[in-house]
């Protein structure tokens, strides 16, 4: 008896999963989540490719959807940008060398040094292909880094969170594609 009772509790389970998520490139990601005390929606998200290899899905989110990177990257409010690793060519060296550039190619905001080396500091263990990194920004915190579920740091500030959104949706991003996809155009 308790067999048939378990099979449709999970169905209703996977149908509110399921109802409460979205696919970018076939990673699932949830429609709404919650950043300090505010809801927020998926704005968009995409692939990050480079030389033909898929790197990563990012998915934005934000309190109410928006096409507008120069607004959203420069907005003092929760917002928070989700990514998941698609493969194992993404390796820590690569994952920091390549958010380097992007501070260095940011169209807005000021990352100090010091930040910077906080940041990639947080990244201490190898990546490998699942692994999800959480970017949420909190205006009374600062921005809260997560790796697979953990705390791994937090960076105040808004003009580092400017500089750190920028590298994805900043007119230099690392790839315009989905930047596009990231501001709901795609």
């Amino acid at each position: 008896m308790k067999k048939l009772i378990l099979i449709p509790v999970l169905l209703l389970q996977f149908q509110l999963f399921a109802q409460n998520t979205v696919k970018i490139e076939n990673v699932e990601f949830f429609k709404n989540i919650t950043v300090g005390d505010e809801k927020l929606v998926i704005n968009g998200g995409g692939l990050r490719e480079k030389y033909w290899f898929d790197l990563y899905v990012a998915a934005l989110y934000l309190k109410t959807k928006s096409t507008d990177a120069s607004k959203i990257i420069n907005k003092h409010e929760e917002m928070a940008i989700y990514l998941k690793l698609v493969s194992d060519k993404v390796t820590r060296d690569k994952f920091i060398e390549t958010v380097k550039e992007g501070f260095a190619n940011a169209t807005a905001g000021k990352a100090t040094k010091e930040e910077i080396k906080k940041f990639t500091g947080f990244f201490t263990g190898e990546f490998k292909n699942g692994d999800k990194i959480y970017l949420e920004y909190i205006p009374s915190k600062g921005l809260q880094v997560e790796k697979n579920g953990k705390h791994i740091g937090t960076i105040e500030g808004l003009e580092f969170k400017k500089a750190l959104f920028s590298i994805w949706l900043g007119s230099k991003t690392v790839d315009e594609t989905l930047r596009d996809g990231m501001l709901g155009k795609e």
